[in-house]
């Protein structure tokens, strides 16, 4: 995949209105902005901890400032497109580029692994459809003006790009057959403590097998919800064994 066009735009920047993630309680919150890093190509192994605020909210009268990471990471793995990044409705904008090159066709299954579905709606809908051509700036500022942590699936739903979506979140839902076609979304929040209940080899083998058979992968660090040390060590061991397992 060519990534240069979505360079331009993912140079690293702020987000000082309340608009996107930074809508979430902007009204009393002290920090008024927050930080979407650079894309560059690279592997995993290349993940770090940014030193800026990436996600701003209060909660329970406190308020909670996180650092996402320094860079996003585009990955070509095994012929798959792989792109790593903190807030996760960055996943939309690299759904329609890779759309918009050609690289990923609609009408797979989206498979969400995630502790939350992620299945709000976004305050504005995606005005334009698969019907008639739109461009990488136009849903570039759609998903950074718009879209949500929690938003950022229905509108590909609607628009008919995503076939349907399967969201794994339980122990019983782990123990689904793996689809013959599908994109895998991760949200690295499904490592949090209150997900120990699903084991962690369960997560970790089925989180591979996943990954051995998707046509196109996204992963979000997650700030608000993971230590983004964490998260990372995590993310770079989905990729040590990765493996076709028919038997999971």
């Amino acid at each position: 995949m060519n990534i240069e066009p979505l360079k331009k735009l993912y140079k690293g920047f702020y987000i000082p209105a309340p608009t996107g993630n930074n809508a979430f309680s902007f009204e009393i919150r002290l920090n008024k902005r927050i930080y979407v890093a650079p894309l560059v190509e690279g592997t995993p192994a290349d993940l770090r901890p940014g030193s800026r605020i990436a996600f701003s909210e209060v909660e329970d009268g406190v308020e909670k400032n996180d650092v996402g990471l320094e860079k996003f990471i585009y990955y070509r793995h095994k012929n798959t497109d792989v792109f790593i990044f903190d807030n996760h409705n960055h996943a939309f904008f690299f759904w329609m580029a890779a759309y918009l090159q050609n690289e990923l066709q609609p009408g797979a299954k989206l498979i969400h692994v995630d502790m939350h579905s992620d299945m709000y709606s976004p305050s504005a809908p995606f005005a334009l459809s698969l019907r008639r051509d739109f461009t990488l700036e136009e849903v570039f500022n759609y998903t950074q003006r718009i879209l949500t942590v929690s938003s950022f699936i229905k509108p590909a739903l609607q628009m008919g790009f995503f076939s349907d979506v399967e969201i794994i979140d339980s122990t019983l839902s782990f123990e689904n057959m793996i689809p013959e076609r599908y994109v895998l979304d991760i949200d690295m929040d499904i490592f949090t403590k209150e997900m120990d209940y699903i084991g962690y080899d369960v997560k970790m083998d089925k989180i591979r097998a996943y990954i051995a058979r998707a046509e196109f992968i996204t992963i979000a660090t997650s700030p608000f919800f993971m230590n983004q040390e964490k998260a990372i060590q995590l993310v770079q061991k989905f990729f040590e064994h990765s493996r076709i397992q028919s038997d999971i």
